[in-house]
């Protein structure tokens, strides 16, 4: 009891801040209340305590201290009022910004990017995701290096002006480019092994479904639900981060394999984009995109828009998507306005609960149809000297008649366009 009292004593107190532009149509219509909750729900998932809000009505955000210069005041009282140990802004600050409130408040100074990949290295398991998070955390570093106080005097550009600072400046940026460099060879590596086992799932036509969808929506504990699986699931941001596949046998009898990706969020920020796309990249090279969407959240519909939107930024279209509404068990049936739950966007959708494992029968059925529309009905008896055609397709098709006979097997089957 003494130790977990003491660890809550150690959690930094964090005042969120944010600059409400009223600009909606660039951030998908995502309320600034919803996006300062989403930035509390990031900090307690990093260990820290949010302990109030600010936020200042602005056309733009001050391109100095973020806020403007009366804000910042307040902003100095009520660091005093809350006995608060940082500050965290709800966007991306630059490093001049960063620099002056930190001058200004005396306190450390955080933004969204800082506390999202603070999260990433907390929840990173394997050598991918923990290279994956250093690599986007020194991408961050190395646009926000610049001399600072004594040790890192920021002196003149000019002839005679270069001083020890400026050395020392340059060799911190050189040290970052040679990891990033490092980092980016062993990250080919592991991506040449999963072109490897990409183009093995290829050859074998195993199906592949990709899971998305926004970050805490019940990814992991669908995968686990549906293949009997124990990667951790819990009810929190970015729980897991690493790419997992699993294998299912669906009703039918056909083979598949699911992969679950990385949670999206809006501002997600473009380092981990980078970072992350050989993760992400699995949507591109699935069949079909499973969406998982949770659908007690109240932004549930901004939230989708992100997915899609992310799901742009990474070149991954023209597939059959089927929307999964997850999380129906916490919907409030007795309110007067019934929750209407659909997106136009998908070819399909189906309301479920993972955690209950509610209606998951008819989300099987749902990709079993989604992929007999991209098969090829085949009618023919298969000599019985053929035995290994046959079992290719009892695995990787759908069998709908079968009888066995004096030439052979005559089979009818949906079968993938490959294998004809």
């Amino acid at each position: 009891m003494q130790e977990v009292l003491k660890e809550e004593l150690k959690k930094e107190r964090v005042i969120v801040i944010a600059v409400d532009t009223d600009d909606n149509g660039k951030n998908f219509g995502i309320t600034i209340d919803a996006s300062l909750k989403e930035m509390e729900d990031l900090l307690e998932t990093a260990g820290a305590e949010p302990v109030g809000r600010m936020v200042q009505n602005r056309e733009r955000a001050s391109s100095a201290t973020y806020f403007g210069k009366g804000k910042v005041e307040e902003l100095k009282a009520m660091i005093a009022e809350l006995d608060a140990d940082a500050i965290a802004a709800d966007d991306e600050l630059s490093p001049a910004q960063m620099r002056n409130l930190e001058d200004e408040l005396k306190v450390k100074i955080c933004d969204r990017t800082m506390v999202i990949l603070d999260i990433f290295a907390k929840h990173a398991r394997t050598k991918e995701g923990k290279i994956q998070v250093e690599l986007a955390q020194l991408r961050y570093a190395s646009q926000r290096l610049t001399g600072k106080g004594i040790a890192m005097s920021r002196l003149g550009g000019g002839i005679g002006t270069r001083g020890p600072g400026e050395k020392k400046l340059e060799q911190d940026r050189r040290l970052i480019r040679d990891r990033i460099s490092h980092l980016k060879e062993e990250l080919e590596d592991i991506v040449k092994n999963r072109e490897v086992l990409r183009k093995q799932r290829e050859r074998n036509m195993v199906p592949v479904i990709a899971i998305v969808g926004y970050t805490n929506a019940g990814k992991s504990t669908l995968l686990n639900k549906l293949t009997d699986s124990d990667i951790l699931a819990a009810d929190m941001l970015f729980a897991t981060l690493d790419a997992t596949t699993r294998n299912l046998k669906l009703p039918s009898g056909q083979e598949i394999l699911l992969t679950d990706t990385v949670g999206f969020i809006n501002k997600l920020p473009h380092h981990l984009i980078d970072a992350f796309r050989s993760t992400l990249e699995e949507a591109n090279y699935a069949d079909v995109i499973l969406h998982v969407v949770d659908s007690s959240n109240s932004n549930c519909a901004t939230q989708m828009a992100v997915v899609y939107d992310t799901l742009n930024r990474l070149k991954c279209i023209g597939k059959p998507v089927i929307t999964a509404f997850n999380k129906i068990d916490k919907i409030d049936t007795g309110s007067e306005e019934p929750v209407i739950l659909k997106d136009l966007r998908a070819d399909y959708a189906v309301k479920i609960s993972a955690k209950y494992g509610e209606s998951l029968d008819e989300l099987t059925a749902l990709i079993e149809k989604v992929l007999s529309e991209s098969k090829v009905l085949i009618e023919k008896i298969i000599p019985y000297s053929d035995g290994a055609y046959l079992n290719q397709i009892r695995k990787f098709g759908q069998i709908v008649e079968e009888e066995y006979r004096a030439d052979g097997t005559y089979i009818r089957a949906y079968v993938p366009r490959r294998l004809v």
